[in-house]
């Protein structure tokens, strides 16, 4: 491969970022589709096609190559990871950390203008009582999960060619080797304004990126332990709920703890987002992605409780990093909901279908992160929705746990 650079011609294909700061970001595979722009719909960014695939040494900004899982279950490892509360025989308050979320119904969807096309209708929900993480999962809690189990996450390991090939178009041809090293997606500002459906102008796919250095190999997370965990897929989610002896939350659940009490409000705070005075959340404040006023105090994720909790005590439901939820994503889910009159504890669909990217199988995530702004991304609103599969990973993406009452 003559100056790292890979030919699209000579490979056949086309890993695309599909992000969401309010998209998906991992990359997919597109047909031969190469100088055609796609003009997207609305204003969720769509695939932009580029000439080449570009690899670069660590920290150089290159095109994402999309990792996805072959089937939408946990590796094998994840069935024998031991509970932390029976690994080291001693006793442990499984709810230390967490606040109890009192059974209610709720109105579940859009609130206001900038609510997307899948955040509808708006459709009665119920769900029962349940604990739930006042904070997302810091690195100091999965640092101790890791070494309690020798968990290895996803983006630590090298992409398996055979898990990825079959949710790609027929044919299409293995990459380098090169092209499949384990690596992460992080974030890089722009230099200037620039078109806002592009969005591999600001992602870097980075060799050595990961939970443990979220912002490339020569970054680390010491002093960082009351920072959330980031790089983290599903699977890792998922894996490290059942060590906790706990679960992920699902969409309603998630939902229906960020509104905090309040009704049909926009913010888990109330009806309106200010940005004068005290900050509400981390976000961005400027203009997206070259220009961060930094108003906040905080360039990137922020350390846990460093913004007011919402009505049930959680902190950074709006901002700081996304959150894995359990639910599979579907476009359709909310019409198939509304045909109830009331949704009880709600799982998800059946089945998972984006019609952007067809082929890939996906989660939904919630909450918005420190990348999220209304010029591009209102994510911190309790209702948008977001989704990716559930082996992506990146600088701007953790989780929280949930636990069922006994």
């Amino acid at each position: 491969m003559k100056n790292s650079k890979l030919n699209l011609q000579s490979i056949g294909f086309l890993f695309t970022f599909m992000f969401f700061l309010s998209v998906n970001i991992m990359a997919q595979q597109k047909k031969d589709t190469q100088n055609k722009t796609v003009t997207p719909k609305t204003a969720t960014p769509k695939t932009v096609a580029t000439k080449k695939i570009v690899t670069a040494p660590v920290n150089k900004k290159v095109t994402a190559v999309k990792k996805v899982a072959a089937t939408d279950t946990l590796k094998s490892c994840c069935s024998k990871i031991p509970s932390r509360f029976n690994a080291f025989g001693k006793p442990v308050d499984k709810h230390d950390g967490m606040v109890w979320i009192p059974a209610g119904t709720f109105m579940m969807g859009g609130d206001n203008e900038q609510a997307r096309k899948d955040e509808y209708p708006k459709h009665g929900v119920k769900v029962n009582g349940f604990y739930m993480d006042a904070t997302e999962v810091t690195n100091a809690q999965f640092s101790e999960f890791v070494k309690a189990t020798g968990y290895i996450t996803t983006a630590e390991k090298d992409i398996n060619w055979e898990e990825i090939k079959s949710q790609v178009p027929p044919n299409t041809p293995k990459p380098p080797d090169s092209v499949l090293k384990a690596a992460s997606l992080i974030f890089v500002p722009t230099k200037s304004e620039v078109n806002l459906n592009d969005y591999s102008q600001w992602w870097a796919w980075t060799r050595g990126a990961n939970w443990k250095h979220p912002n490339g190999p020569n970054s680390d997370i010491i002093g960082k332990d009351n920072f959330p965990v980031t790089h983290v897929s599903w699977d890792d989610a998922v894996a490290y709920s059942k060590w906790a002896g706990k679960r992920l939350p699902t969409e309603a659940e998630w939902e229906y703890a960020a509104r905090g009490g309040l009704v049909n409000n926009t913010y888990s705070w109330g009806k309106t987002f200010e940005e004068s005075g005290v900050s509400k959340c981390n976000f961005w404040q400027g203009n997206f992605p070259y220009l961060n006023l930094n108003k906040d105090g905080f360039m990137g994720a922020a350390p846990v409780k460093s913004f007011a909790p919402n009505g049930y005590g959680l902190y950074d439901v709006a901002g700081n990093v996304w959150e894995w939820c359990a639910d599979l994503y579907n476009n359709d889910y909310y019409t198939q909901l509304s045909k109830t009159k009331l949704s009880i504890n709600p799982k998800g669909p059946t089945k998972s279908f984006d019609p952007d990217e067809p082929l890939i199988t996906k989660r939904v995530m919630r909450g918005g992160s420190f990348l999220c702004n209304d010029s591009y991304c209102s994510g911190y609103r309790v209702s948008a929705r977001m989704k990716s599969s559930p082996d992506s990973g990146m600088e701007h993406l953790g989780f929280r746990c949930v636990m069922d009452k006994e």
